[in-house]
């Protein structure tokens, strides 16, 4: 297998970036060439595109900081950890009194303008490239399908963002201040976003059709179901309701039966999985698990985001999912291994717990090989069943809330309100980084929050402030969200 490294002038963090791979999604980055000789080997095609897929392993992805901003400010979570032990801004998310200044927005920020910034490269080159034509296809459409999600992060979090979606000169600094300095409106993220997912839905294969050895690639479902949820989030009914139809009458997914597996190994890639970041012990999610590992003795991690006494006592009786969620301590976990009281919260995120015991461990609890979720199939019945709802699918609606609940292990309804779809949705993807943004997206937060005895301030805590370094160095070009 060949290495290699390219090195290039990041327009975003204006440092090089590497871009390197083995022929699964397993990045080393060892020897250099340059790009002359790059181009001249057409193997690195997959290479090049790896190294897009292995950003989403990074610290500033889908660590602390995306924990902190995605879980711990919303009712499901809290900051959890020691009262000494803030997180560097982690309190300020659990109170909702973040600031532009705090490192978790410049880590999200950064870590997805790298991100795009790789995949651009990536195009760019894949262009270049002398490869098998329907290769090149499926590549260009699995990098489009990345840039999509990074942008639709941004989008969520920060509203309007500057799209940039080409190779740029540095030295250019009229385009540079016309497109890295220049926020687009949300509509027009979104517009990229589709764009960019309309096209990868054409090139990409079926989950079904991958070779055995490129499982965790994107696929056709994967970009659809994507864009089913950008549509939602834009209240698209009908699109966001066809969008997921699609996904649904596809045959390549399902829920598993045991709801518990989910996000153990043993449901990594499985039927419920429509998109996942791969993590393996030589090249982990960094930081993940280890953030938010149960904290005292034994110490496994650092305790933060432990779900909130709200979301514990929120479930129905008899549900399955909440034992599934909320690791409850004392008790015996899954593998046998004994929650003892001197870990020092009552409760922690079971679904962020890699057992060290029953599942592969190197001894690295920054690094460990557990697979990060980001798209499954229960989120594509719950978007058709809302989608649905809106749109004057009531009966449609009632059905796939019910896939959801007998699973759950609750009885089925014969019908629904809006209330109760949403309900089954913080029940189902609860601990998993969307609660925030639903609350946000259906007008919910400022009331969720006060139950939770939190301050949402309206007009202001619907996005995130622009990292106030971007600003900086933009000669205050990029302007700031209201109230920060």
């Amino acid at each position: 297998m060949i290495n290699f490294k390219i090195k290039i002038i990041s327009l975003f963090l204006l440092t090089f970036a590497l871009t390197s791979c083995e022929d699964d999604l397993e990045v080393k980055p060892q020897d250099s060439q340059t790009v002359s000789d790059f181009l001249n080997n057409p193997d690195n095609a997959v290479k090049l595109v790896n190294g897009v897929y292995n950003k989403q392993l990074d610290y500033n992805m889908y660590s602390f900081s995306w924990i902190g901003m995605t879980s711990i400010t919303s009712d499901d979570a809290d900051k959890g950890s020691t009262l000494s032990d803030s997180g560097s801004d982690k309190h300020k998310m659990d109170n909702l009194t973040f600031e532009a200044t705090d490192i978790s927005f410049k880590d999200v920020w950064n870590g997805r303008y790298d991100g795009i910034y790789r995949a651009n490269n990536a195009l760019f080159y894949l262009e270049q490239l002398a490869i098998d034509a329907t290769l090149k296809n499926r590549l260009i459409g699995e990098v489009k399908f990345l840039r999509a999600l990074f942008y639709f992060d941004l989008v969520r979090c920060f509203g309007g963002v500057p799209i940039v979606t080409s190779n740029i000169d540095v030295n250019d600094d009229e385009l540079i201040n016309e497109l890295v300095y220049t926020r687009k409106t949300k509509a027009e993220t979104y517009a990229q976003i589709e764009a960019d997912l309309l096209d990868a839905i054409e090139r990409l294969p079926l989950k079904s059709q991958y070779a055995p050895n490129d499982l965790g690639r994107a696929s056709k479902g994967a970009a659809q179901a994507l864009l089913a949820k950008a549509y939602l989030y834009q209240e698209k009914w009908m699109d966001a309701y066809d969008m997921a139809g699609n996904v649904i009458t596809s045959g390549q997914y399902a829920l598993l039966p045991d709801y518990s597996h989910v996000w153990r190994e043993v449901g990594e890639n499985k039927l419920e999985s429509i998109y996942e970041v791969q993590a393996t012990l030589t090249l982990g999610l960094r930081d993940y698990t280890n953030v938010q590992g149960p904290r005292g003795t034994p110490d496994l991690g650092w305790g933060f985001n432990t779900p909130s006494l709200n979301l514990a006592n929120s479930y129905q009786a008899g549900d399955v999912r909440k034992n599934a969620t909320v690791m409850f301590v004392p008790s015996t976990l899954w593998d046998g291994f004994a929650a003892p009281t001197s870990w020092t919260n009552p409760r922690y995120n079971y679904k962020a717990y890699q057992s060290p015991i029953a599942e592969p461990w190197n001894g690295d609890k920054g690094t460990t090989a557990k697979n990060f979720r980001i798209l499954k199939y229960s989120d594509i019945l719950l978007i058709r069943a809302e989608a649905g709802f809106h749109a004057g699918m009531t009966g449609e609606a009632v059905d796939r809330v019910n896939e959801i609940r007998t699973r759950a292990g609750l009885p089925t309804l014969t019908s629904v309100t809006l209330q109760q779809i949403l309900n089954e949705r913080r029940w189902e993807m609860a601990m998993e980084h969307d609660r925030w943004f639903d609350l946000v997206r259906t007008g919910t937060a400022q009331s969720a929050m006060a139950a939770d005895g939190k301050t949402f301030i309206t007009g202001t805590h619907e996005l995130f402030p622009i990292p106030l370094d971007q600003i900086i160095q933009s000669g205050n070009r990029l302007t700031q969200n209201p109230g920060y």
